[in-house]
């Protein structure tokens, strides 16, 4: 059996100092195997989000070993650190955070615009990434000009077009109605279908309910960890 993509053991934060000390993650452990889809959930103050901002290699640890395809992530620098991030990770975001005067395809493009990539290139991958989502008819419209639903497709294909290991979603459906939340989460079970390993925060049951593996976090530790539907059926219903 391969490795898993991703290593928690015994990670704490710690955030402040002396009697403002406030230790969010108190020994959390957890693998994460590479193709599963992972929904992360608990209530606000559960430790979530720091777990998840350690994984995207957007803060570190104040102890414990985090491995990301067996590499020792915490003994990093700032800057290997963001390599990693912008070669192996890809970032969907409640907000969509598009930019508004700017085309879908443009948008998708701006990754590719951090790593040096030429104008032609980048446009080929991105329209690729929108081809991917289902938008390439789409790909000249700016963000005011497409639904909810097609927004978030837009950010998903951005977060795609540099090839990640794995995907990131914070509360994907978070500003989308229950029908558009339904159409992407699908779409993200298709994703997953095709090798992609994909940690989700969620707040919804019925969304994490797609995931293959549901961990709950409460008190900075991993209360549970139970299986999704796509665990059983390898499908959403």
């Amino acid at each position: 059996m391969s490795a898993p993509i991703i290593e928690l053991k015994g990670i704490t934060k710690t955030f402040g100092t002396g009697t403002a000390a406030f230790q969010a993650l108190k020994g959390v452990d957890l693998s994460i195997e590479r193709g599963d889809f992972v929904a992360v959930m608990g209530p606000s103050g559960s430790g979530k989000s720091t777990t998840m901002n350690i994984l995207g290699c957007l803060d570190v640890p104040t102890s414990g070993v985090f491995k990301f395809l067996g590499t020792p992530v915490q003994s990093l620098g700032k800057d290997e650190r963001s390599l990693l991030r912008r070669r192996y990770l890809g970032f969907v975001f409640q907000g969509f955070n598009l930019l508004a005067r700017t085309t879908a395809v443009e948008n998708v493009e701006l990754p590719l615009v951090y790593r040096g990539m030429g104008k032609a290139a980048r446009r080929e991958a991105a329209m690729r990434a929108l081809d991917r989502v289902g938008l390439g008819p789409w790909a000249g419209h700016t963000p005011a000009e497409l639904s909810g639903g097609q927004q978030q497709r837009v950010a998903i294909a951005r977060a795609l077009v540099t090839d990640p290991e794995v995907l990131l979603a914070d509360e994907p459906t978070g500003n989308l109605d229950s029908e558009r939340s339904v159409e992407i989460m699908k779409f993200l079970a298709e994703l997953n279908r095709t090798g992609i390993t994909i940690l989700m925060v969620t707040h919804e049951p019925e969304m994490a309910a797609f995931a293959k593996t549901i961990v709950h976090f409460k008190d900075g530790l991993v209360e549970r960890i139970e299986r999704g539907m796509l665990a059983d059926t390898g499908a959403p219903a």
